[in-house]
């Protein structure tokens, strides 16, 4: 009976046993198509899901908006429009790669026994457009973006503008972030990198513009250079193109009068440098030119100037006659230089004298130089020239108050050491500035094919550039005023104001035919002297 009963308590358990594996065995068959527990594909949890349904998942995923925020703006950025291809087969095949490669009894006993399986794991398989993703950021910068503002130059009528920082969108840097929020299932937000842009410096190419801006109304040719005395920094507009000399080439006389006096100046020689420098006498330049060549001989003296100027390496500058003389018949007339010999000339320029802006404006800058005990002009003329000789031509021709150009773009009491000059079609100032903000070079002519240059066409423009330039190394306390108004100078008998042009120049810097002129100088054969004279302001 015992046995009886252990036989049917062993049978039952043994059905109970079948039972249960038959129950499980069922589970594991409804089961088997599922991914296991911690499979996860392309970086989702996909566990429990059946592959088809993991392609779902992982496809919905990766189709799901990318926003890009640039600081708190966001662009919706769509994968589809950068390229972004999901290889959702690819994935899927090796996820069931994965799970074929399991014996089915392995695989059931762990079911049967609740035994942890060994999950799925299958990376991103994706690609994109890179060249596409980096343009459309490029795009997305070029909205967004606020690059650093440079400093505006100031005119008349128009606000001070000091430059502005910004930011720009790191290009390189952006797209690596995209990228990886591209490739992410979740939290598709990337924060586009940006880096703070300063703005530029002052530089006294910002001039350029503004420069040229004042020189597009004129028909003929403007010539520009200058030169910031502090840093030695400069820019010039047509500088390197030739010009009549004018009585500008009297800062060179100047120069050499200097070099070739032992001592301070006495009286006749400072009333020929007063006339020279505040009335433009020719007549006192040539003088002047005497001084210069130890004897009554105005072309000793213009040949000892033009030899000077090409040993301060000046070699555009030369003086071939002395102003308004005949000079004889075996005397040369004109040099052969760098600027007149480069083809077709754009400027009418006297053939006995001429200069370069980039070189009138040079020689002013050796002069303030040699007055700070340094510069060429102390390196070449050691024993011939000191520093108070050279501070003595700055303050010489501050005294100048005619040729009211660069006068007039500056503040009333701003020293002016400079000299105009006129001919009938070129116009032209050139002098240093000593303004609050920085003392600087300027030079400027303008020169327009034909017979005459209308002041009131040329001085205008004359008078707005130096403006400019005034403006430019005073931002923080430009100059708007108008002098010509303000001091109620426009004068019907000045040849020279506003509202009237410029009279014949009585030689002014241009060789006049018969030498009778106001002015003239006609040397007899042996260059003795002058035989006719007479001042010319």
């Amino acid at each position: 009976m015992l046995a009886t009963v252990r036989k049917w308590i062993l049978l039952s358990l043994l059905l109970v046993a079948v039972g249960f594996l038959l129950y499980r065995g069922f589970q594991w068959r409804l089961a088997r198509d599922e991914l296991p527990e911690g499979s996860v594909i392309g970086g989702l949890d996909v566990s429990g899901l059946s592959l088809p349904q993991a392609a779902e998942m992982v496809t919905e995923a990766y189709q799901a908006p990318v926003y890009l925020y640039h600081l708190e703006e966001h662009v919706e950025l769509d994968p589809l429009n950068v390229g972004f291809l999901l290889d959702v087969e690819a994935m899927m095949a090796r996820a069931q790669q994965q799970m074929d490669g399991r014996e089915d009894w392995i695989s059931f006993v762990a079911f049967a026994l609740e035994r942890p399986v060994q999950p799925v794991k299958v990376s991103l398989i994706a690609t994109h457009d890179a060249a596409g993703l980096r343009a459309l950021l490029k795009s997305i910068a070029g909205f967004l973006d606020q690059p650093a503002t440079a400093p505006q130059i100031l005119t008349r009528d128009e606000a001070v503008e000091e430059g502005q920082a910004g930011f720009i969108t790191d290009i390189d840097s952006s797209v690596a972030v995209a990228e990886a929020a591209l490739y992410r299932p979740n939290n598709r937000v990337a924060q586009l990198a940006l880096a703070e842009e300063q703005p530029p410096e002052m530089s006294l190419e910002l001039l350029t513009d503004v420069i040229n801006t004042k020189l597009q109304g004129f028909e003929g040719l403007g010539s520009v250079f200058v030169m910031d005395l502090e840093n030695g920094e400069e820019i010039g507009i047509n500088d390197d193109v030739v010009m009549s000399g004018l009585s500008i080439l009297k800062i060179a006389i100047f120069v050499e009068a200097f070099r070739a006096m032992d001592g301070p100046p006495n009286a006749y020689q400072q009333q020929l440098l007063l006339d020279t420098a505040t009335r433009s006498s020719n007549f006192g330049a040539n003088l002047l030119l005497h001084e210069v060549a130890g004897e009554n001989n105005t072309y000793r003296g213009a040949d000892i100037l033009t030899e000077s100027m090409r040993k301060l390496g000046l070699v555009n500058t030369f003086m071939a006659v002395p102003y308004d003389a005949t000079p004889p018949a075996y005397r040369r007339t004109t040099y052969v230089t760098p600027a007149n010999s480069t083809g077709e000339l754009l400027t009418q320029p006297d053939p006995t004298m001429q200069s370069t802006a980039e070189e009138i404006g040079s020689l002013l800058a050796m002069i303030y130089y040699c007055s700070q005990g340094g510069g060429p002009l102390l390196a070449i003329y050691p024993e011939e020239l000191t520093p108070d000789e050279c501070q003595a031509i700055i303050d010489l021709m501050v005294l100048n108050e005619e040729g009211n150009l660069i006068r007039y773009g500056v503040p009333e009491g701003t020293p002016v050491s400079h000299k105009h000059g006129w001919a009938r079609a070129t116009h032209a100032d050139a002098g240093i500035v000593f303004s609050p903000g920085g003392s600087y070079v300027i030079v400027e002519y303008l020169d327009q094919p034909g017979d005459w240059l209308l002041a009131d066409i040329s001085f205008p423009i004359l008078r707005e550039i130096a403006r400019a330039v005034y403006n430019y190394f005073n931002m923080d306390e430009p100059y708007f005023g108008n002098p010509l108004a303000d001091a109620e100078l426009i004068d019907p008998n000045n040849p020279f104001s506003e509202r009237q042009e410029p009279q014949e120049p009585d030689g002014e810097g241009e060789q006049v035919e018969d030498g009778n002129e106001s002015g003239a100088v006609n040397e007899n054969e042996n260059g003795a002297g002058p035989l006719q004279t007479d001042e010319s302001g």
